[in-house]
């Protein structure tokens, strides 16, 4: 624990049984009170790599859910042991555990309910192998996104993040896409709900093992992108209701 609130890291998983014990060794565990790992019905050793590294709390999805739907396991399950802190980390390595603390720290003293790290904060995005079309694409969505919800995040697109427990109670997480636009819906959810995020610089790391979606899936996710901040912007007016943004 940190300032009396529990700690718990969410792995969403999917075929990661090469990265993730070096993911997992990475954890700085003195920050840290319990791991779940949701893995969503891979197709490799996921689950018994898990079992062999100690993990305690392993939920297996029989069927595969999707990205979003994985989310939302990991957030029930982290919120039903009790969680004050939930951090999600992707376990195929991308993302380095030894911001954990920084992150933890953040919203463990008041000072922001949530925390992304962020890839392109410190100009280490295409230094670290991100692809040139995802970096182009990555500034142009997200100062689209910025002007339509009337922000100024650097990145709306890092699958690292570290939430509250009184963020995750309040938003209609459940009421996302199970698919990759989840991670979009819920940022334009917490913005809607007055909540502000904190950034902190994240190294990046691509190679062959960490989890990457194709072209034809980003263009997909750019659309979803769009037509969420469209939403957002169209709530936020009046114009229109869309469940998402319904509170708890």
């Amino acid at each position: 624990m940190i300032n009396d609130k529990k700690v718990i890291i969410v792995l969403p998983a999917y075929n990661a049984e090469k990265t993730l014990e070096k993911t997992y060794k990475e954890i700085p565990f003195e920050f840290v009170d319990e791991i779940i790992i949701v893995d969503d019905a891979s197709v490799d050793n996921t689950v018994e790599v898990a079992r062999k590294i100690g993990i305690k709390h392993i939920i297996k999805h029989e069927k595969n859910k999707g990205y979003g739907g994985n989310q939302k396991t990991c957030y029930d399950a982290a919120l039903n042991l009790g969680a004050d802190i939930v951090i999600m980390l992707h376990p195929d390595y991308q993302y380095t555990p030894k911001l954990i603390p920084a992150m933890v720290s953040i919203i463990a003293n008041d000072l922001y309910p949530v925390v992304f790290a962020s890839r392109i904060l410190g100009n280490g995005a295409l230094k670290g192998g991100m692809p040139l079309y995802k970096y182009i694409f990555n500034r142009l969505l997200t100062l689209t996104e910025n002007i339509l919800i009337g922000q100024k995040l650097s990145e709306y697109h890092t699958g690292y993040r570290a939430f509250s427990k009184e963020v995750l109670n309040k938003i209609n997480y459940k009421a996302n896409s199970d698919d990759f636009v989840f991670d979009n819906q819920i940022i334009s959810q917490i913005f809607y709900a007055g909540f502000q995020i904190a950034e902190v610089t994240c190294p990046t790391k691509y190679f062959e093992e960490a989890s990457s979606i194709n072209f034809r899936r980003s263009m997909k996710y750019g659309m979803g992108v769009l037509k969420t901040s469209i939403c957002h912007f169209l709530q936020k007016k009046g114009l229109a209701k869309f469940r998402i943004y319904e509170i708890k």
